[in-house]
């Protein structure tokens, strides 16, 4: 299973790029595994605050529907619209096409609670 070690990951199996103040984010390949087929992705409106551990999304897939967690507090920025005509980008690249929103941190401090690949993949196992 990738599991790529530059990003961070939670407990509910969203991970996390670092680039400056900005994040972006998504699920992780265990994740979309575990939905099955993914056909559909909810997003919050850009400029929404959400605060750390927030629902900032909903992903509808055949056989259940799960929500987004927002890994740190911060201001949506981006949603990416691509996945309304093409959602399965999230099965066939959770870590690159199928990202899913990005945001400015409010907190950077809040990036200390996360798990390293090394402590995601322990939690998967």
């Amino acid at each position: 299973m990738n599991i790529p070690s530059e990003l961070l990951y939670t407990k509910d199996h969203e991970w996390a790029r670092f680039e400056g103040s900005e994040v972006t984010i998504g699920i992780t390949d265990f994740a979309q595994g575990e939905l099955g087929d993914i056909i559909y992705v909810e997003f919050p409106e850009i400029g929404q605050e959400v605060g750390k551990g927030d629902p900032i999304g909903t992903i509808e897939a055949v056989k259940t529907v799960a929500d987004i967690y927002a890994p740190v507090a911060g201001k949506v920025t981006a949603v990416n619209n691509d996945l309304e005509d093409a959602p399965e980008q999230v099965n066939n690249d959770p870590y690159g096409a199928g990202w899913m929103i990005k945001l400015e941190v409010t907190d950077p401090s809040d990036k200390e609670g996360l798990l390293s690949a090394d402590d995601y993949q322990a939690l998967i196992n």
